[in-house]
């Protein structure tokens, strides 16, 4: 493709996102400040905050339709404890056959929206061998071993810098306020490194170990592209994950995706009581 190809494309991607954004923000009322992506079978804060305005994904202008378990494929405009929130329950990935300008297509929507902090779930498998299955993880920081990266190409100055810094991916007050709201609620939590890779397939062991040997305490096939654009955004970031499965390569055992979900959604409960705690403080 060439740079007059690739400009265009740009452009007519910035058009889409501004397209979905207009369509959305002539029917909502309250401009949103907070951003909720909701991972595979966490979508139980979304039952608890007061709605307005409830859009299929396949209502919204350009958006792409959300193909893996466990996504509900819906966009909720609501409030908790007098904050303006978006929750995306379902995003979309990249083994799905999106590229990354599409998976990163809601944090931009979202940004023109003007929503200011992210927090984003996920399930993923700890590599660390001392976290227990059913305990949320906040992410201390995150390797992209996606092979990809969502600002490859010209960049659209509007939206962010060329070279966006990161180090400090995931807010440090945000972070901290989490592990306090837990400790309030009783809860056990863990902090460590999310590791990103394309899936679809569960890990082999020798890549268990490998990503292990990187630093990484936990591994998921999303959030990475979803930050680097939120980051690139100038928006704060929460990243929490919830261990739903033990990606130990010494005991590896076989994993099935409705196994995933089913104790995602047993540690949604106690990740969705932190985050509504979080969020009545912000």
């Amino acid at each position: 493709m060439s740079i007059l190809e690739k400009q265009k494309a740009l452009k007519t991607y910035v058009e889409n996102v501004r397209k979905a954004s207009r369509f959305l923000n002539e029917r909502i009322s309250k401009r949103p400040e907070i951003a909720l992506i909701l991972g595979t079978g966490l979508g139980a804060v979304g039952e608890t905050i007061e709605v307005e305005r409830k859009f299929k994904y396949d209502e919204i202008p350009e958006f792409a339709q959300s193909t893996a378990p466990g996504h509900k494929g819906e966009m909720k405009f609501g409030s908790y404890h007098g904050k303006n929130l978006v929750l995306l329950s379902g995003r979309f990935h990249y083994y799905e056959g999106y590229n990354m300008k599409k998976v990163t297509f809601p944090i931009r929507v979202v940004q023109e929206l003007g929503v200011e902090t992210l927090i984003v779930t996920n399930a993923a498998g700890s590599l660390n061998p001392d976290f227990e299955v059913g305990v949320p993880m906040i992410i201390t920081d995150h390797i992209n071993f996606m092979g990809d990266n969502p600002l490859i190409g010209p960049n659209f100055e509007e939206w962010g810098p060329r070279f966006p810094d990161m180090s400090e991916p995931y807010d440090k007050e945000l972070r901290e306020l989490a592990l306090h709201c837990a400790k309030e609620l009783g809860f056990s939590i863990y902090e460590g490194v999310y590791v990103g890779v394309t899936g679809p397939n569960f890990e082999t062991p020798a890549e268990l170990r490998m990503l292990r040997h990187f630093g990484a305490d936990s591994v998921g096939m999303s959030t990475v592209p979803e930050v680097i654009a939120a980051r690139h955004a100038g928006i704060k970031v929460l990243g929490i994950s919830a261990i739903s499965d033990r990606a130990v390569a010494e005991d590896l055992e076989p994993l099935t995706a409705e196994e995933v979900i089913e104790a995602a959604k047993k540690c949604g409960k106690t990740l969705s009581s932190i985050i509504l705690k979080l969020i009545s403080k912000l």
